[in-house]
């Protein structure tokens, strides 16, 4: 199959894309940092190679039909920060530059703000330009008949935005009228009605089958492309590692695995804790130790060992709200006789929690994460409720979607635990700069608006 589609150019959007982003920072890099004394020259090179490489390993330009807006977000705060970054390296290797954060300031939030505004326009035009114009829309054939198959063909018809045209299916054990032909009327099929993506449920085909559709996709320039039947395994992100010629696929566990992410989310979490160390804890400390002590005896701060990243032990810090007690591996419950009268308005207002932010900055902990249970708790429900131990694969959290949502405090049921659970999965296996974002804002809402389960 040869030639192009009309009203297909999808191809030359993403050059435009990067080379409206390379002019825009080019343009006012000039503009704001004309007066800092750089060699023209040197710094451009520096900064176009400093925008692709982190571009590359972000995937900055990795934008689909398929994409939700909160991935496109997530890459613009990732390419920002790291770039900011990058840029500020610059001036202390170059002693003729003069270094000001104002211009470069200036710089960031104009670039970045074109850039997320042409992105985004880009974005939205081209889907509304497929549902009002049914043009740079992709024909698309599913082989096999089976669930997942229709939930895709669903889709298809549901998200016009997606841009693609369902055609028919194809399947060999399944016959009545939703399938188009057998597996032998496929080829004739694509060539005739130009099909660009073939999607192929991969229990409905033989080995020497799919080999044969895959040779005959590159020579028709067509995208296969393969429906996971055990979606409970695929879902998650598929690693592929070559053992000299021999490739194998492995299942990664998460985002927040990844190296990049990893290094982005910790330098959040230091600039966060930061700010609230100096920012708030500097002169709440010493007003709250005062009240603590004038109720009770004992310790400013209460510390305990709870179970960390990979269940490695880590002393988790609090100020103190309950009197002296041998009952600490209890949570508390409503009306609880050990919290104290300022313990109370505390544990309300999660100030209790506040310290925590010294074991943000410690490494011990991230400012969003799930929540650091008890050891007893673990104990209780490590082997009793499915995925418990995934909330070990990252760092625990001051706050967490679990929080947010409602499950926070007491544990009075299984279905408690439960749903505390599957909000910390859904976290770890869907984490975003957003997300993190929204989640603390949303705490910060529920701190003034105040929770039922706060006790």
């Amino acid at each position: 199959m040869t030639g192009t589609r009309t009203g297909r150019y999808s191809k030359y959007i993403r050059p435009i894309s990067i080379l409206f982003d390379l002019l825009v920072i080019t343009v006012l890099c000039f503009y704001f940092l004309k007066r800092l004394n750089l060699n023209p020259v040197n710094y451009l090179v520096y900064q176009t190679v400093a925008w692709v490489i982190i571009a590359f390993f972000i995937k900055f330009y990795g934008i689909y039909r398929f994409t939700t807006p909160v991935e496109i977000t997530s890459k613009i705060i990732k390419q920002g920060i790291l770039f900011s970054l990058v840029i500020i390296a610059f001036f202390p290797f170059s002693k003729e530059v003069l270094f000001s954060g104002k211009a470069i300031a200036y710089f960031m939030v104009s670039s970045f703000t074109l850039i997320t505004i042409f992105k985004y326009l880009l974005f939205y035009y081209l889907k509304k330009y497929r549902i009002v114009t049914g043009s740079n829309y992709r024909n698309a054939v599913i082989i096999g008949y089976t669930p997942e198959a229709i939930r895709l063909k669903e889709l298809f018809e549901t998200r016009n935005d997606y841009g693609y045209r369902f055609l028919g299916y194809f399947s060999n054990k399944k016959s009545n009228a939703n399938i188009k032909g057998k597996l032998d009327d496929l080829k004739p099929f694509v060539i005739e009605n130009e099909v660009d993506e073939i999607y192929c449920s991969l229990n409905e085909i033989t080995n020497e089958q799919l080999k044969d559709l895959v040779d005959f996709a590159d020579e028709n320039n067509t995208v296969i492309k393969f429906i996971p039947d055990t979606k409970e395994i695929f879902s998650k992100n598929l690693k592929i590692d070559y053992y000299e010629l021999f490739p194998v696929l492995s299942l990664q566990k998460t985002t927040l695995h990844d190296p990049l992410t990893k290094v982005f989310k910790r330098i959040f979490d230091i600039v966060f804790s930061l700010i609230i160390i100096f920012g708030l804890l500097s002169w709440l400390v010493p007003l709250l130790a005062i009240l603590i002590k004038l109720e009770s005896r004992g310790p400013i701060f209460f510390k305990q060992g709870r179970p960390g990243i990979d269940e490695k032990e880590f002393f988790c810090y609090k100020f103190r709200s309950m009197q002296i007690n041998k009952t600490t591996e209890r949570e508390a419950s409503k009306n609880d006789p050990r919290v104290t009268k300022i313990g109370r308005f505390m544990r309300k207002t999660s100030i209790d929690e506040m310290p925590q932010f010294l074991n943000v900055l410690l490494g011990d902990m991230s400012v969003v994460g799930p929540r650091p249970h008890l050891w007893s708790q673990n104990k209780a429900y490590g082997h009793r409720i499915n995925k418990y131990m995934v909330r070990h694969y990252v760092k625990p959290g001051i706050t967490g979607l679990a929080q947010v949502r409602g499950f926070r405090g007491e544990i009075e049921t299984d279905e408690d635990m439960i749903n505390r659970i599957k909000y910390d999965v859904f976290y770890i296996d869907n984490w975003s700069i957003l997300l993190d974002i929204k989640i603390i804002v949303q705490t910060v809402i529920n701190i003034f608006e105040g929770e039922d389960k706060a006790y």
